[in-house]
């Protein structure tokens, strides 16, 4: 795991990256344009073993620092399917800050 800066444009690209990673391994997508309003559900047409995937992609960047589970546990279905790149780059944002201020 190497060191991570805890800001939007690079989380962003790290997500961007991920998410890529995984559109064209699962789905043989490679050409999704990922931006900060970009919906899972609707945009990338996500489906639930899909956000199982992105948890352990980003447990293996970010380790113990950023629980994906924790804060989808946290949010309402609306919520869940509502859920943006931006809303997620702004919580690993928070949970890397936090981890560096302790």
């Amino acid at each position: 795991m190497t060191p991570v800066t805890a800001d939007e444009e690079t989380v962003l690209a790290d997500l961007t990256g991920m998410l890529a990673r995984l559109l064209a391994d699962e789905y043989g997508v490679d050409d999704v344009e990922i931006g900060m309003g970009t919906t899972f559900n609707r945009d990338l047409e996500l489906e639930s073993i899909d956000l199982v995937t992105l948890a352990g992609l980003l447990q293996e960047r970010y380790g113990e620092r950023v629980n994906f589970a924790e804060f989808l546990a946290g949010m309402e279905f609306d919520e869940i399917i509502e859920l943006t790149v931006g809303r997620l780059v702004e919580y690993v944002v928070t949970s890397l800050k936090a981890t560096e201020a302790s």
